[in-house]
């Protein structure tokens, strides 16, 4: 399963502290200082929206999903206002070939 993680770059530091709790996420790609628009607003780095996000990317296994679940869930009810968004695509496999 691909895990994405969108998060304000100011609780970087928070889920990353859960997920090492949750003993999940230890292989993973980060892009630092993303810029966008979502439902909490623009996070552009600039002086009109300071603020960043960042996302995260894990491919796991559902074991590792649901605990990363738990983790970013415990953040999210510590910052309920950050915006901290989890996606996750499941892999699809028909004739035992990747889709």
């Amino acid at each position: 399963m691909r895990i994405e993680i969108v998060a304000n770059l100011t609780i970087e530091e928070n889920i990353m502290d859960e997920l090492r709790t949750e003993g999940v996420a230890k292989f993973y790609t980060k892009l630092p200082n993303v810029h966008g628009v979502g439902r909490h607003g623009p996070r552009m780095g600039d002086s009109v929206w300071p603020e960043e996000n960042f996302i995260m990317v894990v491919w796991c296994g559902m074991d590792e999903a649901l605990g990363i679940e738990r983790a970013v869930n415990r953040v999210k009810k510590e910052f309920p206002n950050e915006g901290i968004k989890l996606f996750g695509l499941h892999e699809i496999y028909a004739n035992d070939k990747l889709l």
